[in-house]
């Protein structure tokens, strides 16, 4: 029976679907852990389900030798050393589609607060004043949609862009298909001067730190807005807040940022923070109801057929092996080291153990090899232990 622990209240769909699968040893945890805290929590897990809160590095991976599988309950993976784990034999897997019409939603819902003005009317009402004017407010038909990174999300808001009658472009460092009437630009300068409104929709890390810094901002087209629901590190704040302070751009929406409170209790520190022309909302992006069901059931699905029958499709660190029925009397699966003559190393000790390979499924990665092996005859502790000595060997289970 494995141990399944999960962290940062994910929703209970995921308990639903391990328990229906029989792991009914599911623990949860409401909030994130860290330190000896995490360690502990973990100790004897099989299976962890975190968020984005969670932080399972080297020294943490390397304190857990019976951990085979980790879900991160969202889109984004940096939370988790992949390297690290992939090294272990621990397949990473994650949500990718589940939340996009939620972070979908509520981009182009900002967009149209913004082309209003709402956020400082509002504010104008609330403090006494009627502000009963059309001055630098806007419909979104006939607007420009400019969207970077035009991947599971950013193509989807081309698309709720398009029935508001926006027209929609895109920038991709990738080739990408256009959905409906969107055009692809090949330059990001001459992309930033076109779009009425910029939304960005690319993953975190060292390619994407500051994408719109100073000069991009200064290239985007006076009174334009930008909406940044991706990774906090992607826009540099401080130029974001001189272009609204100037009037060179016309109002934002933020909902993730370089540095994050940890908990409810401590605010968040932003030069944004006080400005009428600027949506701030806590990374709630793909927050809502429908979607977090949506990622509990994706992500637990993965795990549990990743510990039922070792299929690996969507695994964000690791060879991906799709899943196909046991074919014969038990299954093993066998991480390896991805060096030649390891596959002709397996079967001959499969061979010397008395098993005989029915089917067989091998992918690789990088330094890794993940190969699936149905077999006629009794795969003993014995057999399997014998499978763990051998030196091309990272990890080996039944399953």
């Amino acid at each position: 029976m494995p141990r399944i622990v999960l962290f940062e209240n994910i929703h209970a769909s995921a308990r639903e679907v391990f328990v229906a699968a029989g792991f009914d040893d599911v623990v949860t945890h409401a909030g994130a852990l860290t330190g000896e805290a995490l360690r502990e929590a973990l100790q004897g897990a099989n299976a962890v389900g975190i968020r984005s809160r969670t932080h399972l590095d080297q020294a943490v991976l390397a304190d857990l030798p019976d951990l085979r599988a980790i879900g991160c309950f969202c889109i984004g993976t940096n939370q988790v050393d992949l390297e690290t784990a992939a090294l272990r034999g621990i397949p990473v897997f994650n949500a990718p589609f589940s939340n996009t019409r939620s972070v979908a939603e509520l981009v182009l819902g900002e967009a149209i607060l913004l082309l209003r003005r709402i956020p400082e009317k509002n504010a104008r009402v609330h403090e006494g004043f009627w502000d009963k004017t059309a001055d630098g407010a806007y419909e979104a038909r006939g607007k420009t949609l400019g969207i970077v990174g035009y991947g599971n999300i950013g193509s989807q808001v081309g698309i709720l862009a398009e029935s508001f009658g926006m027209r929609v472009i895109y920038h991709d460092i990738e080739a990408k298909l256009p959905l409906g009437n969107a055009h692809a630009t090949s330059s990001l300068k001459k992309f930033l001067g076109q779009a009425d409104v910029v939304t960005l929709h690319v993953p975190g890390g060292k390619d994407t730190v500051n994408l719109l810094d100073a000069e991009a901002i200064a290239a985007m087209r006076p009174g334009s807005i930008l909406i940044n629901a991706s990774r906090g590190t992607v826009v540099d704040i401080p130029a974001l807040q001189r272009a609204l302070k100037s009037g060179h751009l016309s109002g934002a929406a933020i909902d993730v940022f370089p540095t994050e409170p940890k908990s409810r209790d401590e605010a968040l520190d932003s030069p944004l923070r006080g400005m009428q022309n600027v949506i701030l909302t806590p990374h709630i992006g793909g927050s809502t109801q429908e979607s977090q069901e949506n990622i509990g059931r994706e992500v637990a699905e993965k795990l549990k057929r990743f510990i039922s029958s070792g299929t690996t499709k969507g695994a964000v660190n690791f060879p991906e092996i799709a899943y196909h029925e046991q074919a014969g009397t038990a299954r093993i699966i066998h991480i390896h080291q991805n060096v030649p003559g390891a596959m002709g190393a397996l079967s001959n000790l499969m061979g010397e153990f008395g098993l005989n390979i029915v089917s067989q499924q091998l992918q690789t990665r990088g330094k890794i090899g993940y190969a699936i092996t149905d077999v006629d005859g009794e795969a003993t502790d014995q057999v399997i232990e014998g499978l763990r000595r051998h030196p091309i060997t990272i990890r080996c289970d039944r399953v």
